[in-house]
């Protein structure tokens, strides 16, 4: 690598990064919701982390609240990506708004385990960070029983009442090589717990991980595009530096600095999984303008995953509701 290069010559984009299906899925269930009902539609929490998703969803007429009280009677509502505990949604039910869920299916599953296993005895450990909603909404599946680990140090900490039936599940946006670590601490302090069925950690945030870590060798700098609050991004950024690149993490184009390309003559490009594609085409659009001449994507695997819409949303080409009978036929068309 050319070290002595004054500015960056070439733009190495990461294969996958940006959207994945539970975002995608989320950010329709919001538009839809204001095209069949009109503005204003309340969210619950930031239908995903991200700024300009957000805003952009704000213009058109979404209403982002975090105290359900804030919410009008009969108002519709939607909740985050991120999903939410039993005590919201069953608050939301008591108000008697209209409820549209956009939790990602992946955390649905984990809310599903959870339940499925406490009948049958179990406590939990959960690995994730304190105050993501993700994470409160998965431990605020119990009243009790969930005890939350943060790293390697927690796991010596928690008293869980019984140690015959104990289950290990995490938030889905984790590093996967942070996870493994403390999961294995776990099972080293608990050999009898269970594993989750299968990897909690979503295949977008896996993928995401595997191309930085095809990608940070090959290239002097790092940039990834994603707001502070997006967990799966600011691993992204941790992972590139842990193998020893350059990494830094914008919002958009506008935080990029100058000084940060002087001498970086690849420069490497990726997004975290609610970060849109504009967003990525304006921060290679800047970077040319500091000197970058050619852009090449690297070979990653394709996610062609999609998951199913909620009941009540389907549309026609006027934006017109259809009864389920038509929006199957719709679909087949």
């Amino acid at each position: 690598m050319n070290a002595s290069a004054p500015s960056p010559q070439e733009i190495l984009l990461a294969e996958p990064r940006g959207f994945c299906a539970g975002v995608d899925r989320a950010i329709e269930i919001v538009e839809r919701a204001l095209t069949k009902f009109g503005a204003p539609i309340y969210v619950r929490h930031e239908i995903v982390h991200n700024t300009y998703v957000v805003n952009d969803l704000k213009a058109k007429g979404a209403i982002f609240i975090e105290e359900l009280a804030d919410v009008p009677p009969g108002a519709t509502l939607v909740f985050s990506a991120h999903g939410v505990s039993k005590a919201i949604q069953e608050e939301a039910v008591r108000r008697g708004f209209q409820i549209f869920d956009a939790t990602c299916p992946l955390v649905s599953k984990v809310h599903v385990e959870v339940a499925k296993l406490h009948k049958e005895g179990y406590e939990f450990i959960m690995i994730g960070h304190k105050g993501h909603p993700e994470v409160e909404g998965t431990m605020g599946q119990l009243d009790s029983g969930i005890h939350l680990v943060e790293d390697v140090a927690d796991v010596a900490r928690i008293s869980p009442l019984q140690t015959e039936r104990l289950a290990v599940v995490t938030q889905t946006t984790l590093s996967v090589d942070d996870a493994a670590e403390i999961s294995a601490a776990v099972m080293a302090r608990f050999p009898q717990a269970r594993s989750p069925k299968q990897q909690d950690i979503c295949y977008a945030t896996q993928n995401r991980q595997d191309a930085v870590k095809v990608l940070s060798p090959q290239v002097d700098i790092l940039i990834v595009v994603g707001s502070p609050t997006s967990s799966n991004s600011n691993r992204l950024r941790e992972l590139a530096a842990k193998l020893g690149t350059e990494a830094y993490m914008v919002d958009d184009a506008t935080e990029l600095k100058e000084s940060w390309f002087t001498g970086k003559a690849r420069v490497g490009l990726t997004a975290g999984a609610s970060a849109p594609e504009i967003l990525v085409k304006q921060v290679i659009d800047r970077i040319k303008a500091l000197g970058a001449v050619s852009v090449r994507k690297m070979p990653g695997i394709e996610e062609t995953l999609k998951f199913p819409l909620p009941k009540g949303l389907k549309l026609d080409a006027q934006g017109v509701a259809l009864d389920v009978g038509e929006s199957r036929l719709h679909e087949q068309n």
